[in-house]
């Protein structure tokens, strides 16, 4: 044991406990390996084509949780951090979002459990959600002095929601961690281009990805999810990493 930490969250007390050289429990070998594609639409999707539904925790209790925070906000500055109702207010809404993150947490550990149970090796992108979730830089209008013109941060920002309620960070934390304790190997892998490259030729270009989610090459005429196709060539960039573990 290196360190106990205790923390409260609204009512709830937590005690967090940090151990060194913990030993690894291997699972037996399954001679299975898959890639995964992150999305908003799907949360992931393998390369066997199975898709994991994203819960899209967040937007389930959005009604909920803005209307705790409408009743929040109502309350006169003069009178916050004064009064019961206040205080009663802002708990409601910090138990909101801890639930929010609580299921996300316990969604993260159960799809990272299944994957790790059933594959000895699974790729993914190395994604940088820092950079993905980035605010859009304001487009001057040269036209215009002091006027901008659309930079599509309305969009973004519904995008930016999706990347951030699923956490794609986490769970792939948390998948790294699991697979290490059981044994199993992560291949994280350069995720440029990988829903615009068909693997049947090798073809790139923007314009095989006809929508969100089809893919059909403007080369060989090659059709299929666009998630399927992403997963697929996740499991294709680890192949040199696979050869030398072999």
């Amino acid at each position: 044991m290196k360190t106990i930490s205790v923390k409260r969250e609204g009512k709830r007390w937590y005690v967090v406990l940090a151990c060194d050289q913990v030993l690894a429990e291997p699972l037996p070998p399954t001679g299975a390996v898959v890639g995964i594609d992150m999305g908003a639409t799907h949360f992931l999707t393998t390369s066997d084509g199975e898709h994991v539904a994203n819960p899209r925790f967040l937007d389930a209790a959005a009604e909920e949780l803005a209307e705790a925070q409408r009743h929040l906000a109502a309350f006169p500055k003069r009178t916050r951090q004064r009064t019961k109702a206040h205080r009663a207010a802002a708990r409601k809404v910090a138990k909101l979002h801890a639930k929010i993150r609580r299921q996300r947490l316990d969604f993260h550990h159960k799809t990272a459990r299944a994957l790790v149970r059933d594959h000895d090796v699974i790729a993914h992108e190395r994604l940088n959600t820092a950079g993905m979730t980035k605010t859009p830089a304001p487009k001057p209008d040269p036209a215009t002095p002091g006027a901008f013109l659309p930079n599509g941060a309305a969009a973004k920002a519904g995008l930016n929601r999706s990347i951030l309620d699923a956490d794609w960070g986490q769970f792939l934390g948390i998948l790294a961690n699991k697979a290490e304790s059981a044994g199993r190997l992560v291949i994280p892998v350069d995720p440029r281009n990988t829903s615009r490259t068909c693997p049947t030729c090798g073809h790139v270009a923007k314009e095989n990805r006809a929508t969100q989610a089809k893919f059909a090459c403007v080369r060989c005429r090659f059709t299929a999810n666009a998630d399927h196709v992403g997963a697929t060539n996740v499991l294709n960039r680890a192949g040199p990493a696979l050869c030398d573990v072999a």
